[in-house]
């Protein structure tokens, strides 16, 4: 009789985790029909979509020089490649979504108010991270190279490796403008203290830089457009985990006010 409870409790644990399998992967189904869905007029427009990412480069080459393919199959890979980086990122928001429809029935309902506005926020910042290193970042980058190239040397940029270094320059600074979120969930979910990372302020700008002088080209001027927007944002992440901390104390001192 003491082993029927027993193997009721490990019945109901195995159905849970079977139902959460199933959930996870209906969640993982429907993301990977949003990105095939985008990947249609991606791979339709792919060449178009070369053409407007290689745009920065293209603008900074010596005249009368373009883009080379030195691959037997690069025209047709290339711009293919491209094409399934920008479906994801066309449909990460509901990528995101189905991560966040996943995650919800687990939390409570403060910690929801906090994660929605996070998660939006990700997003946001993500894509202006990539703006950025396209608007600002790359025509400086390409203007640098071009000017240091030595005399009697043509430059020449084949299309599979530009797509790579901008791909890896998207996500850099992509995840660079993600600052402000790391920032605040250090803070709220009590890693670290908040008063910790403002007088650490000194270690984390030395600390970008170092991250700059990695990821960009090797002068002092790209390691600053990248460095310099990192600790604002950084100095940004303060704010809203200030306010944000704020906020959520209230919200728990309500809360055990109502139930006192």
């Amino acid at each position: 009789m003491a082993e029927e409870p027993e193997k009721k409790k490990e019945d109901l644990a195995e159905g849970t985790l079977i139902s959460h399998l199933l959930e996870l992967r209906n969640r993982l189904m429907r993301a990977m029909i949003a990105v095939i869905i985008a990947l249609i007029p991606c791979i339709y427009y792919q060449n178009r979509l070369f053409t407007f990412v290689a745009r920065p480069i293209r603008e900074k080459l010596p005249k009368g020089v373009s883009l080379i393919a030195t691959g037997v199959m690069s025209p047709f890979i290339t711009p293919l490649k491209l094409a399934m980086f920008v479906s994801i990122f066309i449909a990460m928001p509901y990528i995101l979504y189905q991560v966040w429809a996943f995650v919800a029935p687990g939390l409570y309902k403060h910690e929801k108010r906090f994660a929605i506005p996070l998660l939006a926020s990700s997003v946001v910042l993500f894509y202006l991270g990539v703006g950025f290193a396209y608007q600002i970042v790359f025509p400086h980058v390409f203007g640098y190279f071009a000017s240091s190239t030595p005399e009697g040397v043509t430059w020449m940029a084949d299309i599979t490796s530009y797509l790579d270094f901008a791909m890896q320059m998207f996500f850099a600074f992509g995840l660079a403008f993600e600052v402000p979120i790391a920032v605040v969930l250090l803070v709220i979910t009590g890693i670290v203290k908040l008063e910790k990372l403002k007088a650490n302020r000194g270690y984390v700008l030395v600390g970008v830089f170092v991250v700059s002088a990695m990821v960009t080209p090797p002068d002092a001027l790209s390691q600053c457009v990248m460095a310099i927007p990192m600790y604002l944002l950084y100095e940004g992440g303060l704010i809203m985990a200030a306010i944000l901390y704020n906020m959520r104390q209230k919200e728990l001192a309500r809360q055990e006010g109502n139930g006192t």
